[in-house]
Protein backbone atom coordinates (compact mmCIF):
# COMPACT_ATOMS: atom_id res chain seq x y z
CA UNK A 1 0.00 0.00 0.00
CA UNK A 2 1.17 3.47 -0.75
CA UNK A 3 1.51 6.06 2.05
CA UNK A 4 -1.67 7.92 1.10
CA UNK A 5 -3.71 4.70 1.33
CA UNK A 6 -2.22 3.92 4.73
CA UNK A 7 -2.96 7.45 5.97
CA UNK A 8 -6.52 7.13 4.67
CA UNK A 9 -7.00 3.81 6.48
CA UNK A 10 -5.69 5.26 9.75
CA UNK A 11 -7.97 8.30 9.48
CA UNK A 12 -10.94 6.04 8.68
CA UNK A 13 -10.32 3.83 11.72
CA UNK A 14 -9.95 6.87 13.98
CA UNK A 15 -13.20 8.38 12.68
CA UNK A 16 -15.25 5.21 12.96
CA UNK A 17 -14.05 4.52 16.50
CA UNK A 18 -14.46 8.09 17.75
CA UNK A 19 -18.19 7.93 18.45
CA UNK A 20 -18.94 4.38 19.45
CA UNK A 21 -22.26 3.08 20.72
CA UNK A 22 -20.87 3.09 24.25
CA UNK A 23 -19.83 6.76 23.91
CA UNK A 24 -23.34 7.74 22.77
CA UNK A 25 -24.89 5.59 25.52
CA UNK A 26 -22.69 7.19 28.18
CA UNK A 27 -23.56 10.67 26.92
CA UNK A 28 -27.28 9.88 26.95
CA UNK A 29 -27.00 8.57 30.50
CA UNK A 30 -25.15 11.76 31.42
CA UNK A 31 -27.90 13.89 29.83
CA UNK A 32 -30.63 12.01 31.68
CA UNK A 33 -28.83 12.57 34.98
CA UNK A 34 -29.20 16.34 34.65
CA UNK A 35 -32.33 17.87 36.10
CA UNK A 36 -32.20 21.03 34.03
CA UNK A 37 -33.51 20.86 30.48
CA UNK A 38 -30.81 23.25 29.23
CA UNK A 39 -28.04 20.95 30.52
CA UNK A 40 -29.72 17.94 28.90
CA UNK A 41 -30.13 19.89 25.66
CA UNK A 42 -26.44 20.80 25.71
CA UNK A 43 -25.39 17.13 25.97
CA UNK A 44 -27.85 16.07 23.25
CA UNK A 45 -26.54 18.86 21.02
CA UNK A 46 -23.00 17.62 21.63
CA UNK A 47 -24.02 14.08 20.63
CA UNK A 48 -25.74 15.26 17.46
CA UNK A 49 -22.90 17.59 16.52
CA UNK A 50 -20.27 14.91 17.06
CA UNK A 51 -22.22 12.32 15.07
CA UNK A 52 -22.78 14.75 12.19
CA UNK A 53 -19.08 15.72 12.16
CA UNK A 54 -18.06 12.08 12.08
CA UNK A 55 -20.58 11.33 9.34
CA UNK A 56 -19.19 14.18 7.27
CA UNK A 57 -15.61 13.03 7.79
CA UNK A 58 -16.49 9.42 6.90
CA UNK A 59 -18.22 10.59 3.71
CA UNK A 60 -15.12 12.59 2.75
CA UNK A 61 -12.90 9.58 3.43
CA UNK A 62 -15.22 7.38 1.35
CA UNK A 63 -14.88 9.83 -1.57
CA UNK A 64 -11.10 9.71 -1.20
CA UNK A 65 -11.19 5.89 -1.22
CA UNK A 66 -13.36 6.04 -4.34
CA UNK A 67 -10.86 8.40 -6.01
CA UNK A 68 -7.99 6.02 -5.21
CA UNK A 69 -9.99 3.10 -6.61
CA UNK A 70 -10.85 4.97 -9.79
CA UNK A 71 -7.18 5.73 -10.38
CA UNK A 72 -6.39 2.04 -10.77
CA UNK A 73 -9.72 0.69 -11.98
CA UNK A 74 -10.90 0.54 -15.56
CA UNK A 75 -14.62 0.10 -16.24
CA UNK A 76 -16.00 -2.46 -18.70
CA UNK A 77 -17.05 0.37 -21.03
CA UNK A 78 -13.53 1.82 -20.92
CA UNK A 79 -12.06 -1.61 -21.70
CA UNK A 80 -14.35 -2.05 -24.71
CA UNK A 81 -13.47 1.42 -25.98
CA UNK A 82 -9.75 0.77 -25.53
CA UNK A 83 -9.99 -2.52 -27.40
CA UNK A 84 -11.64 -0.74 -30.33
CA UNK A 85 -9.23 2.18 -30.51
CA UNK A 86 -5.81 1.26 -29.10
CA UNK A 87 -4.61 -0.71 -32.12
CA UNK A 88 -5.09 2.31 -34.34
CA UNK A 89 -3.39 4.60 -31.85
CA UNK A 90 -0.37 2.29 -31.55
CA UNK A 91 -0.13 1.99 -35.34
CA UNK A 92 -0.22 5.78 -35.71
CA UNK A 93 2.46 6.21 -33.06
CA UNK A 94 4.67 3.54 -34.58
CA UNK A 95 4.29 4.97 -38.10
CA UNK A 96 5.11 8.47 -36.84
CA UNK A 97 8.20 7.24 -35.10
CA UNK A 98 9.58 4.96 -37.80
CA UNK A 99 11.50 6.07 -40.83
CA UNK A 100 11.16 2.71 -42.52
CA UNK A 101 8.14 0.53 -43.15
CA UNK A 102 8.91 -1.56 -40.06
CA UNK A 103 7.23 -0.89 -36.74
CA UNK A 104 10.59 -0.52 -34.95
CA UNK A 105 9.86 -3.52 -32.75
CA UNK A 106 6.39 -2.41 -31.64
CA UNK A 107 4.11 -5.44 -31.59
CA UNK A 108 0.65 -3.94 -31.93
CA UNK A 109 -1.11 -7.28 -31.44
CA UNK A 110 0.73 -7.90 -28.16
CA UNK A 111 -0.30 -4.48 -26.85
CA UNK A 112 -3.91 -5.05 -27.92
CA UNK A 113 -3.90 -8.42 -26.13
CA UNK A 114 -2.87 -6.63 -22.93
CA UNK A 115 -6.16 -4.74 -23.19
CA UNK A 116 -8.26 -7.88 -23.17
CA UNK A 117 -11.16 -7.66 -20.70
CA UNK A 118 -10.24 -10.86 -18.84
CA UNK A 119 -6.57 -9.92 -18.69
CA UNK A 120 -7.32 -6.42 -17.42
CA UNK A 121 -9.76 -7.58 -14.74
CA UNK A 122 -7.40 -10.31 -13.52
CA UNK A 123 -4.44 -7.96 -13.37
CA UNK A 124 -6.51 -5.32 -11.56
CA UNK A 125 -7.47 -7.88 -8.91
CA UNK A 126 -3.76 -8.51 -8.43
CA UNK A 127 -3.13 -4.80 -7.94
CA UNK A 128 -1.65 -4.00 -11.35
CA UNK A 129 -2.09 -0.37 -12.41
CA UNK A 130 -2.67 -0.41 -16.16
CA UNK A 131 -3.10 3.34 -16.41
CA UNK A 132 0.40 3.77 -15.05
CA UNK A 133 1.95 0.80 -16.84
CA UNK A 134 0.51 1.46 -20.31
CA UNK A 135 -0.70 5.06 -20.24
CA UNK A 136 2.50 6.69 -19.04
CA UNK A 137 4.82 4.88 -21.51
CA UNK A 138 2.44 5.70 -24.39
CA UNK A 139 2.40 9.33 -23.29
CA UNK A 140 6.20 9.40 -23.17
CA UNK A 141 6.48 7.65 -26.55
CA UNK A 142 4.09 10.13 -28.13
CA UNK A 143 5.94 13.08 -26.61
CA UNK A 144 9.28 11.74 -27.83
CA UNK A 145 7.93 11.23 -31.36
CA UNK A 146 6.60 14.78 -31.41
CA UNK A 147 9.91 16.16 -30.14
CA UNK A 148 11.77 14.14 -32.76
CA UNK A 149 9.49 15.27 -35.59
CA UNK A 150 9.82 18.89 -34.51
CA UNK A 151 13.61 18.66 -34.60
CA UNK A 152 14.16 18.25 -30.90
CA UNK A 153 15.65 14.75 -31.01
CA UNK A 154 18.56 15.83 -28.80
CA UNK A 155 16.05 17.09 -26.26
CA UNK A 156 14.10 13.83 -26.45
CA UNK A 157 17.28 11.82 -25.86
CA UNK A 158 18.48 14.03 -23.01
CA UNK A 159 15.16 14.18 -21.17
CA UNK A 160 13.06 11.12 -22.13
CA UNK A 161 10.53 11.60 -19.34
CA UNK A 162 9.54 14.19 -16.82
CA UNK A 163 8.09 12.83 -13.64
CA UNK A 164 6.15 15.42 -11.70
CA UNK A 165 4.93 13.02 -9.05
Amino acid sequence: MDPSSIDLAIRFNEAKDRTSVSWVSDKMTQAKSYKEISAQQSVYDEIISKLLDDKSELEMLARQYKDLYEKVSISDDDIEYLQKTVAGAVRVLSSLGSTSSKNDGIDTDAIVQLINKDTLKTMQLLGFNYKEAIGEPLTEACANVIRKKLGGSKLAQQNPSKKSR
